[in-house]
């Protein structure tokens, strides 16, 4: 601002000429008011000059390049997502640290944001939320080589970033095969998101667009099991409301015998009549 008001001195000209035009009468500024104008104005672009453009974190280091504020925290040792980045970053360098976590939010204040790479960290869990905020801006993701087993569904909703998986020890299921109807993987990579565990055995260890590209459903094996549930706990059910019956019907039974022999055990009426005319006859 200073440079622009102060610099080639067309401002006094300015005033000058305003002055000269206005004639004799217009009472003029005295030199000492000008002289302090003029310092107040340079301290205070020296102070403007001087106000940096953005803060970066101290374990971070941030440049710009072609435009682009570039903020690169590569093996730092950072064990979670720096919460003071600078609000016009547009790519993030987290690569090679020792993050595990993604929370909520975690970028949503970064809304020129374009590139993440976090990948070579230990990375276990991506809240639903992560990347919440920078959904229309991001283009890139890298998440490899981490420690990634399963995400939410919901995570990777309305991103339209490319997005890098590879190197994960993924747990094939139905949720992972939504997950990936819902973003674009880097076709570089694709080839390199394998199956560490699956819901079958038999696809362990094998390519995860191979196994899906074969026709194979994993959603069909949730549901499968999810049948054979359903069927154990009801004919857990019916077996225990048969086992009732056939104790209710059986402790009745005991219950009848027994009130059975005792009526045997009472004397007949026609035993008591006899007896009551024999004692009538010694009388």
């Amino acid at each position: 601002m200073s440079r622009l008001l102060f610099s080639d001195g067309t401002r006094g000209r300015s005033l000058l000429n305003m002055q000269e035009l206005a004639g004799p009468n217009m009472p003029k500024k005295s030199p000492v008011f000008d002289g302090l104008a003029l310092s107040c104005g340079l301290l205070f672009g020296l102070f403007i000059a001087s106000t940096p453009v953005m803060a970066c974190p101290s374990s971070c280091h941030c440049i710009e390049k072609s435009g682009m504020t570039v903020v690169q925290c590569m093996s730092r040792n950072l064990e979670k997502i720096p919460s003071d980045l600078p609000r016009d970053t547009v790519v993030l360098l987290l690569a090679s640290n020792h993050i595990t976590h993604i929370p909520n939010h975690a970028f949503s204040e970064l809304h020129y944001l374009q590139e993440v790479d976090l990948s070579n960290n230990d990375i276990e869990t991506v809240d639903v939320g992560a990347f919440h905020g920078v959904s229309d801006s991001l283009l890139f993701l890298d998440l490899s080589n981490n420690n990634i087993q399963s995400v939410p569904k919901e995570a990777f909703a309305r991103l339209r970033a490319k997005i890098s998986l590879s190197n994960n020890p993924w747990h094939c299921e139905c949720t992972l095969q939504e997950v990936l109807r819902e973003l674009r993987l880097d076709p570089e990579t694709v080839n390199e998101v394998i199956c560490h565990t699956a819901v079958q055995e038999e696809y362990a260890g094998k390519l995860l667009i191979q196994v899906l590209d074969s026709g194979i459903n994993f959603c069909n094996f949730h549901h499968k099991t999810t049948d054979v549930a359903m069927f154990v706990t009801m004919f857990g059910w019916f077996t225990m409301v048969i086992a009732y019956v056939i104790y209710y019907v059986r402790h009745n039974q005991e219950d009848a015998r027994r009130h059975l022999e005792y009526l045997k055990s009472l004397p007949s009426s026609s035993q008591i009549s006899k007896d009551f005319d024999t004692i009538s006859t010694v009388l």
